[in-house]
């Protein structure tokens, strides 16, 4: 591959209608670590939930381990890693900037504005009002609202409050038994440790 973020688009072309045959949803593809110890992350949500639960990543998990091997887009040495996006999860697509409207935003601009109450800004914190002609809207305390053009926005992420925890539905822990050992009691002599280790 010629760099990262062409190996990034052809690895979402591969694994976004594996995961949609599934049921879910793709969030984002992420690649962390040096060449031969990297991470690959692919994070997916339930539509339904707006998470994943511990058996819904281990099926998406499963699901793509052979399509990746056979297409090998990354070089050397890498973990696959599928998680869910999290209560104060990253904005990445279009619609999520309509669906988490009235939420508060942490965001940061790959590039600053050039003109306007936010000439020269990197960094904006506010509240989502939704997206309008490909520009996130943003009313920034203090200031105004900020008209944001989604390809200028490096990262951006939900502020966790309250509010957001009340509406986030609960996930189903069922599977987590199946994930880490039972936990042994806890032995008051000082020589005790316990150690956990992921379960094939």
């Amino acid at each position: 591959m010629s760099d990262s973020s062409t190996t990034l688009a052809d690895i979402e072309a591969l694994v976004a209608p594996i995961i949609a045959d599934l049921g879910y949803d793709l969030v984002r593809v992420q690649l962390t670590g040096r060449p031969g110890a990297q991470t690959l992350q692919i994070m997916a949500e339930d539509h339904n939930t707006g998470q994943l639960t511990l058996g819904q990543c281990s099926k998406i998990s499963r699901a793509l381990d052979l399509p990746l091997e056979e297409a090998d887009p990354i070089e050397g040495e890498y973990a696959l890693e599928v998680s869910s996006p999290g209560i104060d999860r990253p904005l990445t697509r279009a619609q999520d900037w309509q669906n988490w409207a009235s939420h508060e935003v942490r965001l940061k601009l790959s590039q600053p504005l050039e003109t306007g109450l936010f000439a020269g800004k990197v960094q904006l914190k506010g509240t989502i009002l939704g997206i309008d002609d490909g520009c996130a809207r943003v009313e920034v305390p203090g200031i105004g609202e900020a008209r944001l053009p989604l390809g200028r926005i490096g990262t951006a992420k939900l502020v966790l409050t309250d509010r957001l925890i009340a509406v986030s539905r609960p996930l189903d822990a069922s599977g987590a038994d199946e994930t880490l050992p039972e936990i042994p009691e806890i032995d008051e002599s000082p020589e005790f440790s316990s150690t956990i280790s992921d379960k094939e």
